[in-house]
């Protein structure tokens, strides 16, 4: 992991806030623990050998821009609006990160299929799930971090699809977990 290249991320997405809000004002002071430190938690579940990822609705980068510091893993960036994605891409010059920004809206595609899919605070999982399944690679994982409702959640998207979904939690997290969901497939 790069902790001096994740800082420097931080201080871009404190600086770039002022002028194009990608984290809320109150959580300027917590980038780190909130956002960067929130990301790195997929970080030991992202499957070993995984050669690429996509991270859909990117924002901030949060989690894709991250995990693409942290990891080395490539990572292909699919934000809709310009003036995040135009952060995205000036934050990956800076850091040196390897990623690649698709100012495109996720249903566009174009994106060849991916080893691993992640996507934070982007939608409710039956709607993720239908976003994220086209660029699913056969055997891939997605790693979606979820907080209070999760559980409701699952239950609404298992009516709407089929999955394998595992909830992943650790002691601090609270009611946060990350749900790691394969073999998707529509259940109509």
């Amino acid at each position: 992991m790069n902790e001096d290249k994740l800082r420097q991320f931080a201080a871009l997405v404190e600086k770039w806030s002022a002028k194009i809000n990608l984290v809320s004002k109150s959580d300027l002071p917590h980038i780190w623990e909130r956002h960067v430190q929130d990301s790195l938690r997929l970080v030991p579940y992202i499957p070993a050998g995984t050669s690429r990822a996509i991270d859909i609705g990117s924002g901030a980068g949060f989690p894709g821009l991250v995990l693409a510091i942290a990891t080395g893993i490539p990572f292909d960036l699919v934000e809709s609006d310009i003036r995040k994605a135009a952060f995205l891409r000036e934050a990956a010059r800076i850091t040196g990160a390897p990623a690649k920004i698709h100012n495109a809206r996720i249903e566009a595609g174009g994106l060849e299929p991916a080893p691993l899919v992640t996507a934070r605070a982007l939608a409710p999982l039956d709607k993720l799930l239908g976003l994220a399944s086209p660029l699913l690679a056969p055997d891939g994982v997605c790693l979606f971090p979820k907080g209070r409702g999760w559980e409701a959640e699952l239950t609404a998207a298992k009516a709407l699809w089929h999955m394998q979904a595992e909830r992943i939690s650790a002691p601090g997290w609270g009611e946060s977990c990350i749900l790691k969901v394969s073999q998707i497939r529509h259940a109509g």
